[in-house]
């Protein structure tokens, strides 16, 4: 039997399995615009080596785009992303 979930239930539920920094460093995309993981992980105040695990959490999500320029990873929130923002914050 297959079960619905809407988006927003699918959201939250992701939420409660993501780490504590990852909704500080969604914010600081939103609010900063893109960044690459270096100056991502000082203006987030979160150490790079978990960084690199929130990232890939969050792009697995939908909530933020990677891109690469020259030999940087540059990171940027989707409309998802602020859209999963608002959710988490209103709930």
């Amino acid at each position: 039997m297959i079960s619905t979930t809407s988006l927003a239930d699918f959201l939250v539920k992701a939420n409660e399995r993501l780490p504590k920094e990852a909704e500080r460093v969604l914010q600081t995309l939103l609010e900063q615009g893109n960044m690459n993981k270096e100056d991502l992980s000082l203006t987030a105040r979160v150490k790079r080596a978990v960084l690199d695990h929130i990232i890939m959490q969050l792009y697995a999500l939908g909530l933020v785009e990677i891109s690469t320029e020259g030999k940087s990873k540059i990171c940027s929130a989707t409309n998802l992303g602020d859209e999963f923002i608002n959710l988490v914050r209103a709930g």
